[in-house]
């Protein structure tokens, strides 16, 4: 009862100071010291405003803060030291600089002649004439080369190979953009046979193709995709119908293989594409020249730059990764130049070191003072019956015959030994002291000799 009564008041108490605290309002806040506002009329905060005094005089000028911190002042110097103390250096004097009297000179003579300084003659420039050009006015030897925009740069390396000799004439009967695939550029087989019927002078032929062939082929109103087996079979008949031109006229034909190109896919479709011409070709009785070798690297792989004719090293693709440079196209023409001279028969025998003794043909007295040959033949049969037979070889001693087969083994039958016995049976010779089944059988140690490393025996020995 007394405990209900005494938490009636503590809750009378409670609500008392709640509703006088009520009653009271809290006064407004006030701004800190040093505050930038003060609390304005109306519940906004006026910017407090320093006064005009502060920034300037009464002159109008404007009033310069004093400093905070001043200057310290500089001591007087010190006349007496410790012992202990290092004297500060004084600054030596400087000498007054002296000057060094020039040396007079000599009086200019106005009437002394001058004496003009000698120049050294410099040589002229040793400036090569060209080759002059060998009129070619009627050449015996007339070679066509056909083809696209490769086979021009074929020609014009084969212009320099013959530049000299008046009888050889190039003809370039290129057309960029050609090939075997489309026949509204060019129809070869047809181009070549117009040409050949009107210019009976052409002695040799050389093709360079394929470049531009790399592409849908049509026959009829069918199209097929590159390297297709219906377009490889299609290529095959218009190869053989170019080079059938050639043949039926008894005419030499060089076909010269396609370079590779700076784009890896196109360098793999022109190397399917010249195994394809070389079996054609070599099958009609033509000749095939291989240029890859000449325009790749150590790698076999496409390079713009390599050694030309001279062995230097030298640019021979252009930037396109196509054409040729004047040097490439030079040692392009190599590979065809070797055939074409082989052909035509003017490359002359190989030179021998030492000359060679000619021998008379005026009759002489014989070797032996009896006889006299009329002939150089008779002299060359005589001398060699004179030389001494060369000794026989010696034998060649014969080798021992291999079987053609060995023994016949059975691969299932167990290994025995010569004898015959199994390899796991028991020795022959017995195990007298047993040590073989006290090891093996057993898994006992063997007995340790002595002295060896296994011997634990105490005293040693």
């Amino acid at each position: 009862m007394v405990a209900g009564q005494a938490r009636h008041l503590l809750r009378l108490g409670c609500a008392a100071l709640v509703a006088g605290l009520a009653l009271f309002e809290a006064p407004p806040a006030r701004a800190q010291w040093g505050d930038t506002y003060d609390q304005g009329q109306g519940g906004y905060a006026t910017p407090r405003r320093r006064y005009r005094d502060n920034y300037y005089r009464d002159d109008g000028a404007s009033a310069r803060p004093t400093r905070r911190y001043q200057p310290q002042q500089q001591e007087a110097p010190r006349q007496f030291y410790w012992p202990w103390e290092e004297r500060p250096q004084q600054a030596q004097p400087q000498p007054d600089p002296t000057y060094r009297p020039s040396r007079p000179r000599a009086p200019a003579v106005a009437d002394a002649p001058r004496v003009p300084k000698r120049r050294v003659a410099r040589p002229a420039p040793v400036v090569v004439p060209p080759k002059p050009a060998v009129a070619k006015t009627e050449p015996t030897t007339q070679i066509a080369v056909f083809g696209d925009s490769l086979a021009d740069h074929l020609s014009k390396g084969l212009d320099d190979v013959f530049e000299d000799n008046a009888d050889v004439a190039v003809i370039d009967r290129a057309k960029g953009d050609s090939g075997l695939v489309r026949k509204d550029v060019v129809d070869w087989p047809k181009a070549a046979e117009d040409y050949l019927a009107t210019n009976p002078k052409v002695r040799y032929a050389l093709v360079l193709l394929g470049a531009n062939d790399r592409q849908p082929i049509r026959d009829g109103d069918q199209s097929y995709d590159a390297l297709t087996d219906r377009w490889r079979e299609i290529y095959r008949d218009r190869v053989d119908a170019l080079v059938k031109v050639f043949t039926d006229r008894k005419l030499p034909l060089i076909w010269v293989g396609a370079p590779p190109m700076r784009s890896e896919a196109l360098t793999t479709d022109l190397a399917a594409i010249n195994d394809l011409v070389r079996e054609r070709v070599t099958r009609a009785g033509a000749t095939y020249v291989d240029v890859w070798p000449g325009f790749v690297d150590d790698r076999n792989r496409y390079t713009p730059s390599g050694p030309d004719l001279e062995g230097q090293n030298a640019k021979l693709r252009t930037s396109d990764g196509v054409h040729f440079t004047h040097a490439g196209a030079r040692k392009l023409a190599h590979f065809a130049d070797v055939e074409l001279k082989r052909m035509m028969g003017t490359a002359g025998p190989a030179a021998t070191d030492q000359p060679v003794a000619a021998i008379s043909a005026t009759p002489g007295p014989g070797l032996d003072g009896t006889a006299r040959l009329d002939d150089a033949a008779a002299i060359d049969r005589q001398i060699t019956a004179m030389l001494p037979s060369l000794p026989e070889p010696p034998g060649i001693p014969a080798l021992p015959v291999k079987p053609l087969a060995g023994p016949v083994v059975p691969l299932g039958r167990p290994e025995t030994s010569p004898g015959g016995a199994l390899m796991n049976a028991r020795p022959r010779d017995g195990d007298a002291s047993g040590t073989v089944e006290r090891v093996l059988q057993r898994g006992a140690p063997a007995t340790p000799q002595p002295g060896r490393a296994d011997d634990f025996r105490w005293p040693p020995g």
